[in-house]
């Protein structure tokens, strides 16, 4: 009894010690937006220029380090978890971004993708948004702020084999099996009624 108690400390040390060495790296890895302060709504520039609302629809710069190691590519999501009583809206989908990639500029989500690096694609969002681009904030007047969800992904392998006319959900669900690591900033916005005049 005494030996198996002691087998047993040595792996449950054993899995501490792998469980700290994840969340270590999970801490390393990190995602900002200088365009996004942290608490602060989004600025109309990086609004949607659709469905009602009339910003500016500039995807916002983004920056992240400490990816872990062995990654061969990134993916970039943007997602509004508020959708009642339905699933929410994905608003932007980037991947195959190369792993040498440390973030995307201002405006790298418009319609072709000219800001991107080479090799990358921009995934098709959600329901009424059937262009491959940024689609930014949009909620309905009245709604509680939507908090949006950014989040770039570490993945495990080089390429996406995606067809281009693959739903947001499918690509969320093969990142989703891809993934070493991912490091997240979440912001809100609230629509006004003047915003609609």
């Amino acid at each position: 009894m005494a030996r198996h108690k002691g087998l047993l400390g040595i792996f449950g040390g054993g899995f501490a010690f792998f469980a700290l060495a994840v969340a270590a790296a999970n801490v390393s890895f990190r995602l900002l937006s200088p365009d996004l302060p942290p608490g602060q709504l989004f600025e109309e520039r990086y609004v949607a220029n659709e469905f009602g609302c009339r910003g500016g629809n500039q995807s916002p710069t983004l920056k992240w380090s400490g990816a872990p190691a062995g990654t061969k590519s990134f993916a970039v999501t943007m997602y509004d978890p508020f959708k009642p009583p339905v699933s929410g809206w994905w608003h932007w989908i980037v991947y195959d971004l190369p792993p040498t990639t440390t973030g995307l500029a201002r405006r790298a989500g418009e319609t072709g993708g000219a800001g991107l690096p080479p090799g990358a694609k921009q995934g098709l969002p959600d329901g009424d948004a059937p262009q491959p681009h940024y689609y930014g904030p949009c909620p309905d007047i009245g709604d509680p702020p939507h908090q949006y969800v950014i989040t770039v992904y570490a993945l495990n392998v080089a390429h996406l084999e995606l067809p281009p006319a693959a739903t947001a959900a499918d690509v969320d669900y093969v990142i989703s099996s891809k993934t070493l690591g991912k490091a997240s900033i979440t912001r809100p916005y609230q629509r006004s009624a003047s915003s609609a005049k």
